[in-house]
């Protein structure tokens, strides 16, 4: 459990890849932030699981990432409980398909303030705890729509480019402080997230369930498999290790293949 004493503080971590993350690093002993949204008793159960696993402490945040008050009171009450965050995990995200000149306005502007601006406020934040410390991760959770585009997504896509982007600004500054900074770059991971998007690409393609994901997710994948939320959180553990401290910078396909194409 090389993790025990730190702590982690995840957006967007009450349910799919935000929850993988949290199980994998308080596998290895880290004291866990979770925020996001879902039912009280489901939330205060993870929790639990958490601090369980861990040996150590967990709490929630009800924070909301597209406020950045309630995002800089989320950090603050992080390092109050647990100890500022030495492992911060940017997840919280959302999703809307439709052709660009039919995309909702509050739609465009939720989804850059969720997955891209919240990013940002999370990390200034952070930072400042992880200098004087000598020691930090920072990973993103970008997307295979980092690296490459696809129609309907039009904010997401933008969304997770910038994210790429950032990414790379953030580790450059960092570089000689100890900090690491990533972007970890999933294909179509079997998420609540990706599950309620298949009614819109539904409508806005014209075909059935299976055909959406057979034909629309998985066609892209070689491997033909969703990625799961476990190997993400895996790979987040992988990043901590101090045999990845030259690792920075980077967008990381997990995509079955995706992108190789």
């Amino acid at each position: 459990m090389f993790l025990e004493g730190k702590t982690a503080l995840i957006t967007g971590s009450t349910s799919g890849i935000g929850l993988g993350y949290a199980r994998a690093l308080a596998a290895q002993g880290a004291n866990v932030m979770i925020n996001g949204f879902g039912d009280a008793d489901l939330i205060q159960s993870y929790v639990a699981e958490l601090s369980r696993v861990s040996g150590g402490k967990a709490h929630y945040s009800a924070a909301d990432m597209t406020v950045p008050d309630s995002i800089r009171a989320m950090v603050s009450e992080c390092t109050n409980l647990l100890g500022s965050p030495d492992i911060l995990i940017n997840n919280a995200g959302i999703q809307h398909v439709a052709p660009v000149d039919e995309f909702p306005d509050d739609k465009w502007d939720a989804i850059m303030s969720i997955i891209l601006s919240s990013a940002f406020h999370t990390t200034k934040a952070a930072l400042p705890a992880m200098k004087a410390k000598g020691w930090g991760r920072i990973i993103n959770t970008g997307s295979m729509h980092s690296l490459v585009a696809s129609p309907f997504k039009s904010a997401y896509n933008a969304a997770k480019h910038g994210l790429a982007g950032f990414t790379k600004t953030v580790a450059l500054e960092v570089a000689t402080e100890g900090i690491t900074v990533n972007n970890i770059c999933p294909g179509y991971v079997w998420t609540p997230l990706v599950e309620n998007q298949i009614p819109d690409t539904m409508a806005a393609r014209g075909m059935t369930r299976e055909q959406v994901i057979n034909e629309v997710m998985l066609t892209r994948q070689p491997t033909r498999k969703f990625v799961q939320p476990s190997d993400i959180g895996e790979m987040a553990v992988f990043l901590c290790r101090d045999a990845a401290a030259n690792i920075t910078g980077t967008n990381i396909s997990m995509d079955g293949g995706w992108t190789a194409e």
